[in-house]
Protein backbone atom coordinates (compact mmCIF):
# COMPACT_ATOMS: atom_id res chain seq x y z
CA UNK A 1 0.00 0.00 0.00
CA UNK A 2 1.29 3.68 -0.82
CA UNK A 3 2.33 6.39 1.37
CA UNK A 4 -0.21 9.39 0.95
CA UNK A 5 2.93 11.22 0.30
CA UNK A 6 3.41 9.90 -3.34
CA UNK A 7 -0.54 11.64 -4.03
CA UNK A 8 0.78 15.04 -3.11
CA UNK A 9 0.06 17.61 -6.18
CA UNK A 10 3.57 19.04 -6.66
CA UNK A 11 3.59 22.32 -9.39
CA UNK A 12 6.31 21.42 -12.06
CA UNK A 13 8.63 24.71 -12.95
CA UNK A 14 7.59 24.39 -16.69
CA UNK A 15 3.62 24.33 -15.95
CA UNK A 16 1.36 21.24 -15.05
CA UNK A 17 1.03 19.53 -11.66
CA UNK A 18 2.17 16.15 -10.55
CA UNK A 19 2.63 13.33 -7.77
CA UNK A 20 5.74 11.35 -7.25
CA UNK A 21 2.52 8.72 -7.93
CA UNK A 22 2.56 10.25 -11.57
CA UNK A 23 6.18 9.89 -12.01
CA UNK A 24 6.78 6.05 -12.16
CA UNK A 25 9.96 5.17 -10.27
CA UNK A 26 11.17 2.65 -7.87
CA UNK A 27 12.54 5.19 -5.99
CA UNK A 28 12.85 9.27 -5.60
CA UNK A 29 14.74 11.55 -4.60
CA UNK A 30 13.75 14.72 -3.03
CA UNK A 31 16.32 17.73 -2.31
CA UNK A 32 15.34 21.16 -1.59
CA UNK A 33 18.05 23.31 -3.88
CA UNK A 34 19.29 26.72 -3.89
CA UNK A 35 21.47 28.81 -6.85
CA UNK A 36 23.11 30.31 -4.92
CA UNK A 37 24.01 28.59 -1.93
CA UNK A 38 27.62 26.82 -0.97
CA UNK A 39 25.87 23.46 -1.78
CA UNK A 40 24.55 24.36 -5.17
CA UNK A 41 27.42 22.34 -6.94
CA UNK A 42 25.26 18.73 -5.50
CA UNK A 43 23.18 19.67 -8.80
CA UNK A 44 26.00 18.10 -11.14
CA UNK A 45 26.36 15.19 -8.26
CA UNK A 46 22.46 15.33 -8.70
CA UNK A 47 22.69 15.10 -12.40
CA UNK A 48 24.82 12.12 -12.40
CA UNK A 49 23.19 10.48 -9.96
CA UNK A 50 19.92 10.49 -12.19
CA UNK A 51 21.66 9.69 -15.47
CA UNK A 52 23.26 6.48 -13.51
CA UNK A 53 20.10 5.62 -12.16
CA UNK A 54 17.03 6.51 -13.69
CA UNK A 55 16.89 4.11 -16.42
CA UNK A 56 17.01 1.36 -12.90
CA UNK A 57 14.19 3.29 -11.27
CA UNK A 58 15.34 6.27 -9.48
CA UNK A 59 13.35 9.45 -9.87
CA UNK A 60 15.81 13.15 -9.15
CA UNK A 61 13.30 15.86 -8.00
CA UNK A 62 14.61 19.39 -7.11
CA UNK A 63 12.35 21.68 -4.97
CA UNK A 64 13.87 25.25 -5.50
CA UNK A 65 13.09 27.32 -2.05
CA UNK A 66 14.23 30.48 -1.22
CA UNK A 67 13.92 30.26 2.61
CA UNK A 68 17.51 29.51 3.95
CA UNK A 69 19.57 33.11 3.32
CA UNK A 70 17.96 34.26 0.51
CA UNK A 71 19.72 32.17 -2.16
CA UNK A 72 17.08 31.22 -4.63
CA UNK A 73 16.03 34.71 -5.16
CA UNK A 74 15.06 34.62 -8.98
CA UNK A 75 12.05 33.32 -10.57
CA UNK A 76 11.11 30.14 -12.17
CA UNK A 77 12.65 30.72 -15.34
CA UNK A 78 16.10 31.93 -14.31
CA UNK A 79 16.26 29.44 -12.03
CA UNK A 80 15.67 26.38 -14.54
CA UNK A 81 17.59 28.43 -17.42
CA UNK A 82 20.28 28.46 -14.19
CA UNK A 83 20.30 24.65 -13.48
CA UNK A 84 20.35 23.76 -17.42
CA UNK A 85 23.50 26.32 -18.36
CA UNK A 86 25.25 25.62 -15.65
CA UNK A 87 24.86 21.65 -14.51
CA UNK A 88 22.75 20.45 -17.06
CA UNK A 89 19.97 18.96 -15.13
CA UNK A 90 17.69 17.59 -16.82
CA UNK A 91 16.02 15.99 -14.10
CA UNK A 92 12.49 17.24 -12.76
CA UNK A 93 11.89 20.99 -11.11
CA UNK A 94 9.45 21.99 -9.77
CA UNK A 95 8.01 25.08 -8.64
CA UNK A 96 9.85 27.17 -5.69
CA UNK A 97 8.68 26.24 -2.38
CA UNK A 98 8.47 26.55 1.17
CA UNK A 99 9.69 23.41 3.60
CA UNK A 100 9.34 25.11 6.67
CA UNK A 101 6.87 27.40 8.70
CA UNK A 102 3.36 27.94 8.33
CA UNK A 103 3.08 27.54 4.35
CA UNK A 104 5.33 24.78 3.99
CA UNK A 105 4.82 22.57 0.91
CA UNK A 106 2.95 19.21 2.06
CA UNK A 107 5.20 16.50 0.60
CA UNK A 108 7.95 18.36 2.37
CA UNK A 109 5.32 18.39 6.10
CA UNK A 110 4.74 14.43 4.85
CA UNK A 111 8.93 14.30 4.40
CA UNK A 112 9.74 15.38 7.49
CA UNK A 113 7.10 13.71 9.76
CA UNK A 114 7.97 10.12 7.86
CA UNK A 115 12.05 11.25 8.22
CA UNK A 116 13.01 13.62 10.76
CA UNK A 117 16.48 15.02 11.68
CA UNK A 118 18.99 14.81 13.94
CA UNK A 119 17.65 14.60 17.60
CA UNK A 120 13.67 13.86 16.49
CA UNK A 121 14.33 17.65 14.65
CA UNK A 122 11.78 17.95 12.13
CA UNK A 123 12.62 21.32 10.48
CA UNK A 124 14.74 21.36 7.58
CA UNK A 125 18.25 23.32 8.44
CA UNK A 126 19.33 24.33 5.27
CA UNK A 127 19.41 24.13 1.37
CA UNK A 128 19.96 20.53 0.01
CA UNK A 129 18.62 18.89 2.25
CA UNK A 130 17.82 15.30 0.29
CA UNK A 131 15.03 12.90 1.21
CA UNK A 132 15.29 9.44 -0.65
CA UNK A 133 11.67 7.64 -0.78
CA UNK A 134 11.21 4.01 -1.31
CA UNK A 135 8.73 2.33 -4.12
CA UNK A 136 5.84 2.09 -1.69
CA UNK A 137 6.19 5.89 -0.28
CA UNK A 138 6.69 4.39 3.10
CA UNK A 139 10.32 4.04 3.71
CA UNK A 140 11.88 7.45 3.85
CA UNK A 141 15.37 8.48 4.59
CA UNK A 142 16.76 11.70 5.41
CA UNK A 143 20.47 13.03 4.47
CA UNK A 144 22.12 16.35 5.24
CA UNK A 145 23.05 19.30 3.09
CA UNK A 146 26.73 19.03 3.27
CA UNK A 147 26.24 14.98 1.95
CA UNK A 148 27.59 14.71 -1.11
CA UNK A 149 24.99 12.98 -3.42
CA UNK A 150 27.61 9.89 -4.87
CA UNK A 151 27.75 8.93 -0.56
CA UNK A 152 24.05 8.26 -1.14
CA UNK A 153 24.74 5.58 -3.91
CA UNK A 154 25.05 2.21 -1.85
CA UNK A 155 21.55 3.41 -0.50
CA UNK A 156 19.89 4.04 -3.91
CA UNK A 157 21.11 1.03 -5.79
CA UNK A 158 20.03 -0.91 -1.96
CA UNK A 159 16.28 0.54 -2.67
CA UNK A 160 16.54 -0.20 -6.15
CA UNK A 161 17.74 -3.64 -5.80
CA UNK A 162 14.67 -4.45 -3.29
CA UNK A 163 11.97 -2.66 -5.78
Amino acid sequence: MGSPLLNVPCELIAGGTKTLADLPARAWLVVNTASKCGFTPQYQGLEQLWQRYKDQGLMVLGFPCNQFGGQEPGAEAEISQFCEFNFGVTFPLFRKVDVNGPQAHPLFLALKQQAPGLLGSKAIKWNFTKFLVGASGQQVKRYAPATRPDKLEADIQALLSRS
